[in-house]
């Protein structure tokens, strides 16, 4: 199609980024499960590893897990990278600990708008079978009718032009709902938040992409890390974050947080991206046995001056096949 750039590069396209030196980041992500009792036959995906481009690259990542554990890695259908294991014998807890140096580099400024042919170009990319997944609704990410209530409710409108429209629909859904830790569950779905008009992080990201996609613009979840720079964060500092990203002609994918009402810049630091949240969670896993389980997790993000030598490394994708029945889900909200 005319004006179309090929599906792969297009699909690719990402915000530019400035000359200079990067941002570096140390990240620790330490997750612990205790079970009432001991089970068996733990298998366990871990999505913690950033994603490696042109905004941001991965230097160092260390995952450590007790009991110990043989890890292998593949990347899942969305090109992030999965760490998964198995923990055959019986044991009473679980102790997932990453330790990661990542380099970000600062964002060019976006333009106060588009061009008045920008929803034309769009439509056209939209075409485009890369963009299917972020244009349909989504297990977290669908117009139920509390949704299109709000739609109404604020307003919503192919107007202006989608960045500018994208930038309003940030601060109007940051300021439609209360930042509440803890309000919601981690398969809660969006009426609740909806409902209470409070939520968490996880919330307004599958709030905001259902919105998006409404007015036909491809949207994805994005699970990270935010670093905290002052007390105008109001996502919690201790956890990990979500936000989301818009496809625009002319730039590419840009992320928009409205936890916090902003344009995901270097702070922002990506591990994965999905259609929602459950493409992405930070760990996902089941066990053989009827225990209950309890999770604490840790989050420390902090600049570093000095990189550490790269040492990951990306394998081929593998089969595996989860435990049968009994199970248990293991995963973690992002806040």
């Amino acid at each position: 199609m005319k004006g179309v750039p090929p599906e792969t590069s297009m699909h690719q396209q990402r915000r530019q980024t400035v000359a200079g030196a990067p941002i570096h980041y140390r990240i620790r992500h330490h997750t612990r499960f205790r079970y009432s009792h001991a089970v068996t036959e733990g298998f366990m995906e871990v999505r913690m590893q950033p994603i490696s481009d042109a905004q941001q690259q991965c230097h160092s990542f260390q995952l450590d897990v007790e009991p110990q554990s043989r890890v292998m890695t593949y990347l899942d259908f969305m090109g992030n990278q999965v760490h998964h294991f198995n923990t055959p014998g019986r044991h009473d807890q679980l102790l997932i600990k990453t330790d990661t140096v990542v380099a970000c580099h600062r964002h060019a400024p976006l333009p106060s708008t588009l061009t008045s042919r920008s929803w034309e170009a769009l439509d056209s990319a939209n075409l485009a079978v890369a963009f299917w997944d972020y244009l349909s609704p989504s297990q977290f990410a669908k117009p139920t009718a509390l949704l299109l209530g709000m739609v109404q409710e604020i307003g919503l409108e192919r107007r202006m032009d989608p960045l500018t429209l994208l930038r309003w629909l940030n601060t109007a859904v940051y300021e439609y709902f209360d930042y509440v830790p803890q309000s919601t569950q981690v398969d809660s779905p969006i009426d609740e938040a909806l409902t209470n008009r409070a939520g968490v992080c996880q919330d307004f990201a599958h709030i905001m992409i259902a919105i998006v996609r409404q007015v036909k613009i491809p949207c994805r979840y994005v699970s990270g890390y935010l670093f905290h720079r002052d007390d105008q964060d109001r996502s919690l500092e201790d956890a990990s974050h979500a936000w989301v990203e818009a496809w625009l002609p002319e730039l590419g994918w840009v992320g928009f947080d409205p936890t916090n009402n902003l344009i995901a810049e270097e702070r922002h630091i990506r591990v994965a991206v999905g259609r929602d949240y459950a493409d992405v969670p930070p760990t996902r896993g089941v066990f053989r046995g009827d225990a209950e389980s309890e999770l604490d997790v840790g989050v420390w993000v902090d600049r570093t001056d000095e990189p550490a030598a790269h040492t990951g490394q990306i394998l081929e994708a593998i089969e595996w096949h989860a435990p049968s029945p009994p199970e248990a889900q293991q995963q973690q909200q992002q806040q």
